[in-house]
């Protein structure tokens, strides 16, 4: 060894050392740095300038728990459905997969999405929208470079075989209509006949106050944060809606519907009938509506622009159910006298 070698091994030991690495780890980890860059020493270090960055990437991420949180935050001023819903998804992830809360986002990989959506919901159509809601977090955990891509946007999305949704029977729209009337001295029968002669939503109706309702112009009109899809709409008062509103009228700064009216609605179906051993249809008064308008004024268009649908398409498949129409003329002059109806 020559003097110039002896002192290049002594500076190299010396600053070895004040690393506080043992020189035999150090000497390893520089003997395989340069084999993975063929013996370069310029391509090494940027070999190590890359991983460093790739690691500080990796290290800035937060849990998806905080991604939730900053997410749901984002989408505050939504409307109020979207951001109840955003919440209950997300808090439905968390309950039922074991340890999601705590995992850090840039680590959870597209199988384990997949396999989060179908372990937290049970049919096709929770998991279908279980998968935007999630891949809606990450987008947001994308922008703000807690990970580098969704994951979500490599997980298939659950295919939902529309089926057509029953429509109530003319002894169960007297049952539910009748209930109305004397549940709570009558405080959900303007409700109910909005979502039986109207279509409107049972979200939506909660969101109503009598300054929406004109009986003058024979309209209600749903404004934009209150409707499911974000559009405005006005939908036409018929003859026996208009008989239920005249009646139970309020002041325009009063609500539709009674405060809790949620549960009031499921109080108010287990009066007429449907507990657990009857279970009530999903949407079952907007779908009876939906049928019998059709029937009755047979225009897809119109319906259309009443139901607030973009188009036609859900309601051929799963909205209209002809067949359990029953004397649709009677339903649109429900309490009229029969010499009334017959002259119509």
């Amino acid at each position: 060894m020559t003097p110039t070698q002896h002192t290049d091994n002594q500076a190299a030991l010396a600053i070895l050392s004040a690393t506080g690495v043992p020189v035999l780890e150090a000497a390893i980890l520089a003997k395989e740095l340069l084999a993975a860059n063929k013996g370069s020493i310029k391509r090494a270090r940027r070999c190590i300038t890359a991983g460093a960055e790739a690691l500080r990437q990796q290290e800035r991420t937060v849990s998806f728990e905080q991604a939730v949180a900053t997410a749901l935050e984002a989408r505050k001023d939504r409307r109020i459905r979207t951001v109840y819903d955003f919440r209950y998804f997300t808090r439905r992830f968390m309950l039922r997969c074991k340890g999601l809360a705590k995992r850090r986002v840039r680590s959870i990989t597209p199988q384990e999405c997949a396999e989060y959506i179908e372990q937290a919901f049970d049919t096709p159509r929770q998991r279908q929208k279980a998968r935007l809601i999630l891949s809606g977090v990450f987008s947001s955990a994308v922008k703000r470079g807690w990970c580098d891509a969704n994951p979500v946007a490599r997980v298939e999305a659950p295919r939902v075989v529309e089926q057509p949704v029953p429509i109530l029977t003319p002894q169960e729209i007297e049952q539910i209509t009748t209930t109305a009337e004397t549940y709570q001295g009558g405080s959900c029968a303007a409700a109910v006949g909005m979502m039986l002669y109207a279509g409107i939503r049972p979200h939506e109706v909660a969101r109503l106050t009598w300054a929406q309702v004109d009986l003058q112009e024979k309209a209600i009109y749903i404004l934009p944060q209150h409707s499911k899809t974000g559009g405005a709409r006005r939908v036409t008062i018929h003859r026996p809606l208009q008989r239920i509103l005249r009646k139970h009228q309020q002041p325009e700064t009063a609500r539709i519907c009674p405060a809790n009216w949620l549960r009031h609605w499921r109080k108010l179906r287990h009066a007429a009938g449907w507990g657990s051993d009857r279970k009530w249809p999903q949407d079952a008064l907007r779908h009876t509506f939906a049928s019998y308008h059709l029937s009755h004024f047979r225009s897809y268009a119109e319906l259309q622009v009443e139901i607030g649908h973009r188009d036609a398409t859900l309601l051929r498949t799963r909205y209209v159910d002809q067949r359990g129409v029953r004397n649709a003329l009677r339903f649109w002059l429900q309490s009229e006298r029969s010499e009334d109806i017959v002259a119509a």
